[in-house]
């Protein structure tokens, strides 16, 4: 699953990865309309497996990030609203989630954007973010 989900720069929500052609990707949205489009060369795609986050010690991939918030949440869409929580609020939710984040480098920002990826794909349907034996190592 975690190669499949992207992120294109300048567009909003994720993709998953359909197919590939030459010099592009048809991507199809995780809403549930399931919109079908082209990603070209120029675009700035990224796979959800490549993005971590700032820890005190080494960075923590996004899956396994999502995997805690899928276990706090109970595999729901998260109880804080990123849109209108305070700064104190999102800080709190991050610390629940992963306590030993670096405050210094990881903004705001990056928490709204982790919460609404994360509640993107709950609606998407995807429910287990890291596989199994990975889980156990972890």
């Amino acid at each position: 699953m975690q190669d499949t989900i992207l992120a294109i720069a300048g567009k909003p929500g994720l993709y998953r990865l359909v197919s590939q052609g030459r010099g592009m990707l048809i991507v199809e949205t995780v809403s549930p309309d399931k919109k079908r489009l082209p990603a070209g060369a120029r675009d700035r795609v990224t796979s959800l497996n490549d993005v971590s986050m700032y820890t005190n010690e080494d960075d923590k991939p996004l899956m396994e990030i999502f995997q805690a918030i899928s276990e706090k949440e109970g595999g729901k869409t998260t109880s804080i609203d990123y849109k209108k929580a305070s700064k104190a609020e999102l800080a709190e939710f991050m610390a629940a989630v992963l306590p030993d984040y670096d405050r210094d480098r990881v903004h705001d920002s990056d928490i709204k954007k982790l919460i609404q990826w994360y509640n993107i794909l709950v609606n998407g349907g995807y429910t287990q973010f890291v596989e199994k034996e990975e889980q156990t190592e972890a």
